[in-house]
């Protein structure tokens, strides 16, 4: 990034202020605050600056925050607290010149109520970070103590620490085919590599819509990781497929592509939509109902049911730093709540004979192996269907001794979604 890419207006600066201000309230607050007017008004360069500034103060959070509590003798408001974390990503991360950041900075703060008082703090801890800047190294900061220490107990700590390592870095762009057939022609346009499974990593950067093939509704975007599970059902042409909680789509339609009759159900309208979307983009097909997963029926049974659960998503860390800040302890246990009662729905619409895969874009046991050993001991029509290496372009690594998946994210080269997958088989 050029120096004059750097030295963007106080509008920009503004906009990514309130963006932060609303990824750190709220879970789903940065989604929120992407979509806001305030950003759609901002010309495409300075649009994404703001992105590009929060996404790196969120990415280094931990790191930054330890930085500035070492030079503040008492907290200011939030929102300074805030100005002064999008002034350390520019330094440190972004790398800006230290006058334009520190500058740009303590005028971002003049400009906030009450922020006059604080332009001496400001400039002075800024200052004070380009005289000794901090090395941001350190992987015990990447993630909030209580997560880490999860993670340390689930997995060990080179694997925890290597999970925290991820947060830091931005995450390629991967896609579905939904011809795998497509994958040699459309690797030299989109620079992409092949993925195991048949997807591919794309090297191209800038608007996704402007790619070869997205308007042709060749691929759409989906991590690696999360295309696994849809592959896991091995759905066949004709049979009849549900996905609980489809939003935003990607495994709808994996399983429109193979040829299934698909039923996606999803509680947001909004979310929804976007299914439909994606659907009438790739010229695909499903059947798209708005109705709570854990309620909903009209009596039809299927020969593949697919429940992406709704989760922590700790495992997306990499492409959503945020969900490490504004999640808490307690958010385990009522989400692994919900998961229970969706899992049970997920079993009475699975036909005998028919497959249920399982799946969480978390790393927290509760919601991923624990629950479906809870889930078994309370359904004894069905058992494990256990995988083999790499099936579903799975890394080996992440199978487990009873044939489910616990995908890390340095399982994959240049870094994945966390996940756990398993698959169930229904005998009667």
């Amino acid at each position: 990034m050029s120096e004059t890419d750097d030295i963007r207006g106080l509008p920009a600066r503004a906009a990514a202020l309130d963006l932060l201000t609303t990824a750190l309230s709220r879970r789903a607050g940065l989604d929120e605050g992407l979509s806001h007017p305030a950003m759609a008004a901002l010309e495409p360069r300075d649009r994404a600056f703001a992105r590009a500034l929060v996404m790196a103060t969120l990415r280094w959070l931990g790191p930054i925050d330890t930085a500035l509590q070492s030079r503040l003798k008492k907290p200011p408001p939030e929102r300074i607290v805030n100005v002064l974390r999008l002034g350390a990503a520019q330094l440190l991360v972004l790398k800006t010149p230290a006058h334009a950041a520190v500058g740009a900075t303590v005028d971002l703060c003049a400009a906030q109520k009450g922020g006059e008082s604080f332009k001496g703090l400001v400039n002075a801890v800024l200052r004070g970070l380009t005289r000794e800047p901090p090395d941001l190294a350190d992987p015990s900061l990447m993630a909030p103590t209580w997560l880490a220490a999860r993670w340390r107990s689930a997995y060990g700590a080179a694997d925890a620490d290597a999970i925290a390592a991820l947060v830091g870095e931005e995450p390629a762009t991967d896609i579905t085919l939904q011809d795998p057939a497509d994958a040699a022609e459309l690797a030299v346009p989109l620079e992409a590599a092949p993925l195991p499974g048949g997807g591919l990593r794309v090297g191209l950067k800038g608007e996704v819509s402007t790619w070869p093939g997205f308007a042709d509704g060749r691929w759409w975007v989906q991590d690696a990781s999360a295309a696994v599970p849809a592959r896991l059902l091995e759905v066949q042409k004709g049979q009849a497929a549900l996905d609980l909680c489809a939003a935003p789509g990607g495994k709808t339609l994996q399983m429109a592509a193979a040829g299934a009759k698909v039923t996606a159900v999803d509680r947001s309208a909004g979310r929804i939509k976007r299914v439909s979307e994606n659907l009438k983009r790739t010229g695909l097909g499903a059947e798209v109902v708005v109705a709570d997963a854990a309620d909903w029926s009209d009596g039809r049974t299927f020969d593949a049911v697919l429940l992406d659960a709704p989760c922590s998503a700790t495992g997306t860390l990499r492409r959503h730093p945020d969900v490490l800040w504004v999640a808490s302890p307690a958010d385990v246990p009522k989400l692994a709540a919900v998961q229970s009662r969706l899992l049970d729905s997920a079993a009475r619409r699975t036909k005998p004979g028919g497959r249920l895969v399982y799946c969480v874009c978390s790393l927290e046991p509760e919601e991923g192996e624990g629950q479906v050993a809870a889930f078994l001991a309370r359904n004894k029509a069905f058992r494990l269907e256990p995988m083999t290496p790499g099936e579903g372009g799975a890394p080996e690594a992440s199978l487990r001794a009873d044939g489910t998946l616990r995908i890390l994210p340095h399982h994959r080269p240049g870094g994945t979604d966390g996940f756990y997958v398993a698959r169930m088989r229904r005998d009667g």
